[in-house]
């Protein structure tokens, strides 16, 4: 009897086993109108539409003047409204061509910070032909307006937290077989500018080639690339102002465990240095053309808790950024951070750049139901060096508060220890098309930013607070 009711039993394990998997969504836009005819199989149709509101206390209205305590009456809060549409239209052809286009419209409200930098109506995102599929030929092309995300985004993203995300109007080669990609590129960035068609920087060229396995050394994929910034002297006059002049060349690698490869275990470690030129624009060596010597690295590593509760992790991080030793010297020691998504590594506060910095991270995260992700982290940021600033999330050197002419800069005998941060950020997917996100963060101010504003009124901890609603079709 036990022997005839197994073998039913068996065969219905079997059939969920061979049952196909339900096919991946393609939005729901696209899903709806392919289940209508097949027709819509070689269109691609959707967008996104994302709201959110962001509180910023004691950072976030000028640089210059981020955690310095106000009285009297004015305000040291910045509150913006964010919002942000794309819409993008594909087509499909032959499985080797594709054209696609996606628009943008980013507004703005509250926001205290002169020239409203969120604000783009209305604009072209992205535009571009790519010719392969990669299948029966290993090589494709992609020439036109386009994302460029390489890596964890480090040095080269889309930068999707902010309003205007980032493109580069780019002519991209991949070759790519069953052990490696590589991809070679030359572009230059789009930028963002309210009410006129967004053009590309012609005078700041950014090429590379970057090369990915994850068969070379077993368990991990390993990357390098070398990238090379062109910036010529009339960038900083476009509008909105480009880069300054430089001949920046990155020389990199980065190494991270695959998923799974080693149990709960996971490691990642990238690190880069630069050559070249640069034009100082500041400083007693303003005019002249240094040697640009700078390095950056970055480690981390990671345990997961795959059979408790919420499955934990609890990682160990730990970025640098070279400074400039020396104003005075023919050396430029301060590491480019190319075209990053910062929001990603140095606090979730926004207000630190891969630029001379020390930052030690302990990052945890768990999924107690669910759609759900909850991370916890804290910072402590210093200074490399002394004789360099204190750069903003966008790469800016911080510069003294007007109208006193006193606060940041080049301030070797305030310290070294800028402060830290602790975040709390949760996600929670309602559904695959709707995410919902909130945030608190606080940044406790140190030494070099008590000391900097210690004649004009003294240093304040900041607060942040988001919520945000992000709806995809």
């Amino acid at each position: 009897m036990a022997a005839l009711t197994a073998g039913p039993a068996q065969a219905q394990e079997k059939a969920k086993a061979a049952a196909p998997a339900t096919p991946p969504s393609a939005g729901l836009f696209n899903d709806y109108l392919r289940g209508q005819s097949d027709a819509f199989k070689a269109w691609d149709i959707g967008g996104q539409v994302r709201g959110r509101f962001e509180s910023r206390q004691y950072y976030g209205s000028t640089a210059a003047g981020d955690f310095r305590r106000i009285g009297g009456t004015s305000n040291p809060d910045n509150g913006v409204l964010n919002t942000r549409v794309l819409l993008h239209l594909g087509y499909t052809p032959v499985s080797w061509l594709n054209f696609y286009v996606e628009g943008r419209d980013a507004s703005s409200n509250g926001d205290d910070r002169p020239g409203n930098p969120d604000r783009d109506m209305t604009d072209l995102h992205q535009a571009y032909v790519k010719i392969g599929d990669g299948k029966g030929c290993p090589w494709t092309i992609k020439l036109g307006r386009q994302e460029l995300v390489y890596g964890d985004e480090r040095l080269i993203g889309a930068s999707d937290w902010t309003n205007t995300k980032r493109s580069f109007d780019a002519a991209k080669i991949r070759f790519e077989n069953q052990d490696i990609w590589v991809d070679a590129f030359v572009s230059r960035v789009v930028l963002a500018r309210d009410n006129v068609f967004n053009n590309d920087n012609t005078y700041d060229t950014f090429s590379g080639i970057y090369a990915s396995t994850k068969t070379l050394i077993p368990k991990q994929e390993t990357q390098l690339y070398v990238l090379a910034r062109n910036v010529e002297a009339n960038s900083t006059r476009v509008t909105p102002p480009g880069a300054s002049s430089r001949d920046v060349y990155t020389v990199g690698t980065r190494m991270k465990s695959l998923p799974g490869a080693y149990g709960g275990w996971d490691y990642g470690l990238e690190a880069a240095g630069q050559f070249g030129r640069w034009r100082e624009t500041s400083g007693p060596a303003t005019g002249t053309n240094l040697s640009q010597e700078a390095f950056a690295g970055a480690l981390w590593g990671g345990y997961t808790f795959k059979d408790a509760f919420g499955t934990p992790r609890i990682g160990l991080e730990y970025d640098y950024s070279s400074g400039d030793d020396n104003a005075a010297d023919k050396t430029h020691g301060t590491f480019d951070n190319l075209f990053p998504t910062n929001h990603k590594f140095y606090g979730a506060m926004d207000l630190l750049s891969w630029q001379n910095l020390h930052d030690v991270k302990i990052a945890t995260q768990l999924n107690p139901c669910k759609g759900v992700t909850m991370n916890l982290d804290y910072h402590s940021f210093w200074l490399a060096s002394t004789s360099d600033n204190f750069y903003t999330v966008g790469g800016a050197r911080r510069g003294a508060a007007a109208p006193s002419g006193v606060g940041y800069g080049a301030n070797s005998t305030k310290g070294s220890y800028l402060g830290s941060e602790l975040d709390l950020v949760v996600t929670y997917a309602i559904k695959p098309y709707a995410v919902l996100g909130m945030g608190v963060g606080h940044f406790f101010t140190g030494q070099y930013i008590d000391n900097t504003f210690s004649a004009v009124g003294g240093a304040k901890d900041a607060n942040w607070t988001y919520v945000q609603m992000t709806f995809s079709f």
